[in-house]
Parts: structure tokens; C-alpha cells; sequence
């Protein structure tokens, strides 16, 4: 580091969770990589038109289809279908149509991926591992798509099994908090506050927590202290509230 500050390491991308619900996304192909991408933009809640002929469908993509899971158009694509898209995923075995493809989305200015070729892509799918609420996506630029399978499932290895759980219940109390405390002024203790507890529960004591314990444990956001579960279920928890005995903030 120079100056204290970290260094720029250019090369990247830059990792974003990108907001796609009820957009229109426009899967072109229908084989097997056009069945993961369409999994992974339906997960996110997008609106998702598939255009190849039938014959050229997988077995993933044709259920998706019967089932009205998508919209589909059988048949080769035309400049046509890229009106009123804001999204452009291509999975098909044409080089000179996915490049012309390319090329139209660029005048278009709509962001496009193009399977398997980097140089014409806007944007690059990771390996994902999703619990809940929880996704961790690990990208390699492009460069290696099965090595990011293999770093992510080193590292889902890794996590609590009841990761996403815990993570449900922080975004309920979350929630439950921006209710007691809804002033903008209120940001920096809400966030404050939200930190010591992720920090001083463990992940067990959050899945275990139910709604009457998220009110009790509010009563003590006022006060910006942060009781254990135990001490929130005893008789009269507000005797601990401001004890410092416990370590509590």
C-alpha cells in the first residue's frame, strides 16, 4: 500500500447484485448454457422471453417453456426481438450471428453477454452459491468458468449450515428496527446497533430467535444495548440491560 491507501489493481470487474426484477430479459438459444442462464434470471425475478426453434430446445428449456415459466418464440432470431429489452443473454453455436447480435445490442445500448466470448460481453455470470437470502458469486473475469465452480464449492464447504436462516431473521429485525427508529437521522445508530448485534449473537442463538424475542431485544435500542438471547427470554430483562459486568455495548 502507498500513502496508507490500498492500490489499484486494474483487470477486474466490478461485482454488482444487479436489480433485475420484472425486467425484460431475451434468452437467444436453447441448449443446455441457455438453460442456466435462464435459471439464474429467473431466480431474480425477471420477466424472460426465449427465442430458438423448438427442435433446438433442451429438456431444462422445454419444461420451462410447457410450464409458462417464459415466453418463447420458435424460431431464429430477428433484430425485432431486441424492442422494448433491457437485457440480451445469447447461448448459441454461431459465432457470426452471436457477433451480429453484439453489434446490435451495442447500438441498442443494451446490456448483453455473449456465451463463451469474453471480448463481447458487458457483463460475466459467476459461480453462485445461494442460501436464502445469501449469494456468493465467484468470478474469474472469464478466464475460468470451472474453476470458479470448483473455488465456490470450496468455499460454500465452509459456512454454517444455517447461515441463510440467520440471515432471514437479521433482515426481519432490520425491518422491525427502520419501524421504532424510521428517522433519517436515526442511520447511523440503526446501523451501529444492527453491527453489535450480528457481532454478539451467534448465528444459532439468530435462527432460534422468533418475533417476540426481535420486540423485546428492541426495547433495548434506545439505550444502544445489545442483551444476550437468554436475557431477553428471563422474567425481567430489563435488569440487564445497562449491567456492564456482561461485556454488553
Amino acid at each position: 500500500m502507498s500513502g496508507g491507501f490500498a492500490p489499484v489493481e486494474g483487470g477486474g470487474s466490478l461485482i454488482l447484485a444487479w436489480q433485475i426484477k420484472n425486467k425484460r430479459v431475451l434468452v437467444i438459444g436453447g441448449g443446455e448454457v441457455a438453460a442456466g442462464r435462464i435459471l439464474n434470471v429467473l431466480n431474480a425475478d425477471a420477466k424472460v422471453t426465449v427465442v430458438s426453434p423448438r427442435d433446438g430446445l433442451n429438456e431444462e428449456v422445454a419444461f420451462r417453456v410447457d410450464n409458462g415459466q417464459v415466453d418463447f418464440v420458435d424460431r431464429k432470431f430477428e433484430p425485432s426481438d431486441l424492442d422494448n429489452v433491457d437485457m440480451v443473454l445469447t447461448a448459441v453455436d454461431d459465432p457470426e450471428a452471436s457477433t451480429r447480435i453484439w453489434t446490435l445490442c451495442k447500438e441498442r445500448k443494451i446490456a448483453a453477454n455473449i456465451a463463451d466470448v469474453p471480448p463481447e460481453c458487458d457483463f460475466y455470470f459467476g459461480s453462485v452459491h445461494r442460501d436464502g437470502p445469501l449469494q456468493i458469486m465467484v468470478s474469474t473475469n472469464g478466464n475460468g468458468p470451472k474453476l470458479a465452480s470448483i473455488v465456490r464449492k470450496q468455499i460454500a464447504t465452509n459456512l454454517p449450515n444455517n447461515i441463510g436462516a440467520a440471515i432471514q431473521k437479521v433482515g426481519l429485525l432490520r425491518r422491525k428496527l427502520r419501524k421504532v427508529a424510521p428517522k433519517i437521522e436515526e442511520g447511523p445508530k440503526r446501523m451501529q446497533w444492527m453491527s453489535r448485534v450480528c457481532e454478539s449473537w451467534s448465528l444459532d442463538d439468530l435462527v432460534e430467535m422468533d418475533e417476540g424475542d426481535m420486540e423485546r431485544l428492541l426495547g433495548f435500542y434506545g439505550p444502544g444495548t445489545v442483551p444476550t438471547l437468554q436475557n431477553i427470554r428471563c422474567d425481567d430483562p430489563e435488569q440487564f440491560a445497562f449491567d456492564g459486568s456482561f461485556g454488553w455495548w
